[in-house]
C-alpha cells in the first residue's frame, strides 16, 4: 500500500488509520455521524466492500472491476465480509451493487459512484472520524514534519514560491561554492572551530552580510591557489631533481660523450704522479671528457689504462672516455718534450727553446746564469773545471712542455727528476763502495758508460773497463781512460776519426788521453740502464774495447794484444 495507506496494495488499511475509508482522490469524506455506544463500548459495524475511486466531485465510488479486499475490525483482526443482503445493524445501509468502472483516455475512472459512508465531507477531504471511545482520534498525518497527502494532477496547486533568503554578495562561482580555506582563511568571530550545527542558518548562509568581505576573499582565493600550486610544484621538482641525482650517483652510469671528438684539438698537460681521478679532472676541465667518473671507469676497463704517463697530449674536445684513454695510450697523442738517453745539455737547451717558441740560446743563457737556483743537490755544486753544472741532471724522460712556460721552470722540473732518481738509487752510499769520492763521480761514470756503450748489453762491461782503468794498479793505460767521447764533448762534436796528434796535443781537463782519472763532470745525461751498469759492473777483467764496425758493435779485450787485433779489425772495416 502507499505511504499514506490510501490505495490498493498488498496490505489492507488499518481501521485506526484516520483516513480509513477515505473516499479516494476526490477527497470527500462523509459527514461525521454520531456513533451509538452500548455501555461505553464501541459499536462494530460490518465493513462495506472496498470502494474504489470515483468521480472527484461526488461521494459515489466505483471499484476497479469486481475485486474485493479482506476486511479488518478496529483491533486489526480479519473477518469475513458480510453479505450485502444480511444487514447486521439497523444503522447501516445495505451494500450497494458494484458497477463496472469506466476510464477516460488518461486512465482515470469516470461516472458516478455511491457515497462512501465513511467518507468525509467535500469541504474537508481529510476530516477525521470520531474516536471509537468518544475521545479525539489522533491525526497520524498531522505531525509538523509530515508531508501533505498527494492530490491528483488536475487538482494540484502550484508550489508556493519560497521566500528569498537574506541577500549576500557572495558569489559561489560555477562550482557552487568554495572550500573554507580558499574563501579567506580568517574567521573574525573567532568561531572557525565551531561545528556548523551550532551556528544559525543565517550565519552559515548570510555570513557575507555580516563580514562584508565576500568578493575580497574570492579574490584572495586565487592567490591562495597560486601559492599552494607553487609550493607543491616546487617541492615536487626539488624532490624529483635530488632523487634523480641520488639515483645517478648510486646506480646510474656516469655522463659521457659519444664518439672520438668534435674535431677541435686541445693540448692537455698531465702532471707527474697523476692518477686516474687527477687525469680525469684535467680532461674534464679542458672539455675532453664529460665526467671524471666516466674516464676512471674507461681507464679501469682498458687493460693498459694504468700505463698512461704524465706529459703533454694532443686530444680532441668532447671525446668519449674510452676513446680518450685509447688515444692517450697511443704515441700519436704524445706531445711531450722527450729527452733521449745520453743527450748532452747543449742539445736539450735547443729542444726547450723550440718547444717554448723562444729565441735560440734563451734556455742555455738561463742555465748558465741561474743554475744555482734550479734545485741541484749540495754534492753537485762547486766542482772545478766543470763546463756545465747542469750536465747529467737533465734526466732523460718525457716532460710536459708547452708554449707559455718559462725555461727555468722546465729546467727545474728536469733537475728535480734526476735528483729524485739518484737519491732513490742511494748514490751517496754506493759511490764509496765503488772506490769513488762521491755521487758526483758516480754520475760521471754513468755518463761515460752511456756515451761509449752501443747497446744495453755492453753497459756493464763498459762500466768494468772504467773502474779497471781508474785503479792505481793499472799499468796498461796508467789510469788514463783514453775515451774519444770526452774529447768530442770538449769540442762539442761526435767524431770517430780523430788523429793522435790532435788528441795528444790538447791538455783540456776533459781530454782523457792526456789526463788521468775522470773528467771534471758528466759528459751527458745517463739513462736508467747506464745508471744500473755503473752500480753493478762485471767482474771479468775487461780492460779494452773497440767499436769494430764504427757504429753499433763493440768488442772487448783484456790484454793489449787482444786490443790490437780489434783495432786492426776496425781499420779493415773502414778500408784503411
Amino acid at each position: 500500500m502507499t505511504e499514506y495507506g490510501r490505495g490498493p496494495g498488498s496490505e489492507p488499511w488499518h481501521p485506526d488509520d484516520p483516513l480509513y475509508g477515505d473516499g479516494g482522490w476526490g477527497g470527500q469524506q462523509a459527514a461525521q455521524q454520531a456513533q451509538q455506544s452500548y455501555g461505553g463500548q464501541p459499536q462494530y459495524h460490518p465493513q462495506q466492500p472496498q470502494q474504489q475511486y470515483g468521480d472527484w466531485g461526488t461521494g459515489e465510488q466505483h471499484g476497479y472491476g469486481d475485486q474485493s479486499y479482506p476486511q479488518y475490525d478496529e483491533y486489526g483482526q480479519q473477518y469475513a465480509p458480510q453479505q450485502p443482503q444480511q444487514p447486521q445493524h439497523q444503522q447501516h445501509q445495505a451494500p450497494q451493487q458494484h458497477q463496472q468502472p469506466q476510464y477516460d483516455q488518461n486512465g482515470w475512472p469516470t461516472g458516478s459512484y455511491p457515497q462512501d459512508p465513511y467518507a468525509g465531507g467535500p469541504q474537508d477531504p481529510y476530516a477525521q472520524q470520531p474516536a471509537p471511545y468518544g475521545g479525539e482520534q489522533s491525526d497520524y498525518n498531522g505531525a509538523p514534519e509530515a508531508y501533505p497527502p498527494p492530490e491528483p494532477p488536475g487538482r494540484r496547486r502550484p508550489e508556493p514560491e519560497r521566500e528569498p533568503e537574506p541577500g549576500t554578495d557572495w558569489d559561489p562561482g560555477p562550482d557552487q561554492g568554495e572550500h573554507a580555506f580558499f574563501a579567506g582563511g580568517d574567521d573574525e568571530d573567532g568561531r572557525d572551530g565551531e561545528p556548523d550545527d551550532r551556528r544559525g542558518r543565517g550565519e552559515r548562509r548570510g555570513g557575507g552580510d555580516r563580514r562584508g568581505g565576500g568578493k575580497e576573499k574570492k579574490r584572495r582565493s586565487g592567490l591562495a591557489c597560486l601559492v599552494v600550486v607553487a609550493v607543491f610544484g616546487g617541492g615536487l621538482a626539488g624532490v624529483s631533481y635530488f632523487g634523480y641525482q641520488f639515483y645517478q650517483d648510486r646506480f646510474g652510469s656516469a655522463p659521457d660523450f659519444a664518439g672520438s671528438g668534435n674535431g677541435e684539438q686541445v693540448t692537455v698537460t698531465i702532471p707527474k704522479g697523476s692518477g686516474g681521478y687527477a687525469i680525469g679532472q684535467v680532461l674534464k676541465k679542458m672539455g675532453v671528457v664529460k665526467s671524471v667518473d666516466a674516464f676512471v671507469a674507461a681507464q679501469a676497463a682498458n687493460p693498459d689504462g694504468k700505463n698512461i704517463q704524465d706529459g703533454v697530449y694532443t686530444l680532441q674536445k668532447e671525446m668519449s672516455a674510452a676513446s680518450a684513454v685509447e688515444l692517450m695510450l697511443s704515441p700519436k697523442s704524445r706531445d711531450n718534450l722527450i729527452i733521449a738517453e745520453g743527450k748532452r745539455n747543449a742539445a736539450v737547451y735547443e729542444l726547450i727553446d723550440a718547444r717554448l717558441e723562444v729565441e735560440k740560446g734563451t734556455t742555455a743563457k738561463v742555465a748558465e746564469t741561474r743554475w744555482k737556483t734550479l734545485g741541484l743537490p749540495d754534492w753537485a755544486v762547486n766542482h772545478p773545471n766543470v763546463k756545465d753544472p747542469l750536465e747529467g741532471f737533465l734526466f732523460p724522460s718525457s716532460y710536459a712542455v708547452a708554449k707559455g712556460q718559462k725555461p727555468e721552470d722546465v729546467l727545474r722540473q728536469m733537475v728535480a727528476r734526476a735528483t729524485e732518481k739518484y737519491e732513490s738509487l742511494d748514490f751517496e752510499t754506493k759511490a764509496k763502495s765503488l772506490g769513488l769520492e762521491g755521487p758526483w763521480e758516480l754520475v760521471t761514470v754513468a755518463s761515460l758508460v752511456q756515451a761509449e756503450g752501443k747497446t744495453h748489453d755492453d753497459f756493464r762491461k763498459m762500466s768494468e773497463v772504467i773502474y779497471n782503468r781508474l785503479k792505481p794498479t793499472n799499468t796498461e793505460t796508467n789510469q788514463k781512460l783514453q775515451f774519444d767521447s770526452t774529447f768530442n764533448y770538449l769540442l762539442g762534436q761526435s767524431e770517430i776519426d780523430i788523429s793522435e796528434s790532435e788528441i795528444n796535443s790538447n791538455p783540456d781537463p776533459y781530454n782523457t788521453y792526456t789526463n788521468k782519472g775522470l773528467p771534471p763532470g758528466p759528459i751527458g745525461n745517463p739513462g736508467d740502464d747506464a745508471l744500473q751498469a755503473a752500480l753493478k759492473p762485471t767482474r771479468d777483467g775487461w780492460m779494452y774495447f773497440v767499436a769494430t764496425d764504427g757504429m753499433d758493435k763493440t768488442e772487448f779485450a783484456k790484454t793489449i794484444a787482444e786490443h790490437q787485433r780489434l783495432v786492426d779489425k776496425f781499420n779493415a772495416s773502414r778500408g784503411n
